[in-house]
């Protein structure tokens, strides 16, 4: 019973999904015309960039079907919902609504998942880096919405 197993394991594996990695665009990152503090940088791409943005870096599990099905899937939502590699600078309240969102997010405990932090230890949060981050967010929104 065992041994049936095998190929269909096997075949499975024929099954993963496109682990696309699109090209960055040179200015369309969220921190491209930014003045946030090198920190605050640092912890966005920590927490956030794997899932959230065009610099994934496919961990060796994401090519293992079917957890493969999971991570891709989750990935592509994650990056339609919040893209930070595609940011709307030339559209201030759009970028507002985003941080406002960001900001909620991390106050409300739901990002990053707990899922991916468990098995990506530089992407947790303790209270203080959580707190700088989403005073970061709402400043910025708050920048945004005065039109500065």
């Amino acid at each position: 019973m065992l041994y049936a197993g095998v190929p269909v394991a096997l075949l499975l594996q024929l099954t993963n999904p496109a682990h696309v990695k699109p090209q960055v665009v040179p200015g369309h990152d969220v921190f491209a015309a930014s003045a946030a503090p090198p920190e605050v940088v640092t912890l966005f791409h920590n927490a956030c960039y794997d899932c959230h943005s065009s610099e994934t870096e496919w961990p060796w599990y994401s090519y293992v079907a079917p957890v493969s099905w999971f991570v891709v899937g989750h990935i592509n939502d994650a990056r339609r919902a919040l893209n930070f590699s595609e940011w709307p600078h030339d559209d201030p309240q759009r970028a507002r609504k985003k941080w406002s969102h960001v900001s909620d997010e991390l106050e409300s405990g739901g990002m990053p998942l707990t899922s991916y932090t468990l098995m990506h230890a530089k992407a947790r949060l303790d209270g203080p880096q959580r707190q700088q981050l989403i005073k970061w967010a709402k400043d910025e929104a708050q920048r945004l919405a005065a039109g500065k």
